[in-house]
């Protein structure tokens, strides 16, 4: 039994309203795409914007050139090994590979360097350039770098060498998981979209309040109350 028709018919035309309106926000309406994948896209590019650490990481990791330095890496699988052993030996390195194990040893500040550098292409969108200089697929490179700088962290740390075991981790968390992360992605200064941004959010509340009441309206229509 319906206790006020008005106030059940009201929250009715909002429910269905609101799967109208979620029907059209699903559809590829905006720029090709659903809303969510826009804006999931937009705030992809803006915080992209908000992570480039590479120079600052680039300028540390500059003070230790021509520091000599041992760590081990420990890869996946010997694809993933013979991939980084190669390389590393393509940016100056000396490697000896037992199994699944590198001993790396070489220029702590010309490794590290070499390796943000190829975070920068990346984070730049520049992975053919990476491509074509190993003859991998630019990820492949990225991802072992990452693999090479958290395993060689951690003998590091294993070495008591925690003040290079600190560099590495900069570099990788600073450097490499951003470039990796948003590569492809191009990166949007928020001012740019503050009004895109804006409406979004103020979208949000909106609709989400819209839903809230729809609810309320029903609930309140068919007689159901929340009383103290």
């Amino acid at each position: 039994m319906i206790a006020n028709k008005k106030e059940f018919s009201l929250g009715l035309v909002l429910f269905i309203g609101f799967w109208g309106v979620f029907v059209v926000l699903m559809s590829p309406v905006f720029a090709g795409s659903n809303l969510l994948d826009y804006m999931d896209n937009l705030y992809n590019s803006i915080s992209k914007n908000s992570a480039y650490y590479i120079p600052g990481a680039q300028e540390r990791v500059r003070a230790y050139q021509g520091r000599e330095i041992t760590f081990a890496v420990a890869a996946k699988d010997q694809q993933q090994a013979a991939r980084t052993a190669k390389n590393f030996e393509m940016i100056g390195a000396r490697v000896e590979q037992e199994g699944t194990t590198l001993q790396v040893s070489g220029d702590m500040g010309r490794l590290l360097v070499a390796i943000l550098e190829d975070a920068d292409r990346m984070y730049h969108n520049d992975g053919t350039a990476i491509a074509a200089r190993y003859g991998i697929h630019e990820r492949l490179v990225v991802y072992d770098w990452w693999n090479a700088l958290k395993t060689g962290q951690d003998d590091l740390n294993r070495q008591h060498k925690f003040a290079e075991a600190k560099v590495f981790y900069d570099a990788m968390t600073r450097g490499v998981e951003p470039a990796y992360n948003y590569y492809e992605i191009e990166a949007e200064p928020i001012r740019n979209k503050a009004g895109t941004v804006v409406l979004s959010l103020a979208g949000y509340v909106f609709y989400t309040l819209w839903f809230g009441f729809a609810i309320l309206f029903m609930f309140e229509g068919w007689g159901i109350k929340l009383e103290h």
